[in-house]
């Protein structure tokens, strides 16, 4: 084979390749912002379904869903620190909130690691009754979706008080 016999560049091969290079990037870059808005998911669902709960009136099952525990009436006694009756009080028509008729999940963050300390939960922050520029900060854990008072207040562009 001579050298002026030397095929005709095909520029298909490379192409391809390049096609393929900008569909990986896409797809990662989608699946970036995809984790980004969703990461804090499953924390969101936990706090929306006690609220449900809690506006149906479903105090039995927001205090399993508050508690991780659909079957909590079969052993009360592990719940001796924050009592059904207890709670009641908190979340019932006459707590602090009186009658909750209404929720806005604002938005959801994780605490500020301390050292190397990843934190075992997610803040998520709430508007309860659409009240006015108050709202609320719950803890719950990742592992066992718990719920539990915040230890920081959040606001939702993402500063702690």
């Amino acid at each position: 084979m001579a050298l002026l016999d030397a095929q005709e560049y095909d520029p298909r091969p490379r192409q391809r390749l390049v096609r393929l290079i900008l569909v990986a990037v896409v797809i990662v870059i989608v699946g970036i912002i995809a984790w980004f808005i969703f990461r804090y998911q499953p924390e969101k669902n936990v706090v929306n379904n006690f609220f449900q709960a809690i506006e149906a009136r479903d105090f039995e099952k927001a205090y399993g869903i508050y508690n991780a525990d659909s079957d909590w009436k079969q052993h009360q006694a592990k719940y001796n620190n924050y009592t059904y009756n207890q709670f009641l009080l908190d979340w019932g028509p006459s707590g602090d909130y009186g009658a909750i008729t209404s929720h806005k999940i604002e938005c959801a963050t994780e605490p500020k690691k301390h050292g190397f300390v990843s934190p075992s939960g997610v803040i998520v922050v709430v508007r309860i009754n659409n009240r006015g520029d108050r709202t609320e900060s719950f803890w719950v854990e990742k592992k066992t979706k718990t719920i539990g008072v915040s230890p920081d207040k959040v606001l939702c562009g993402g500063s702690t008080t």
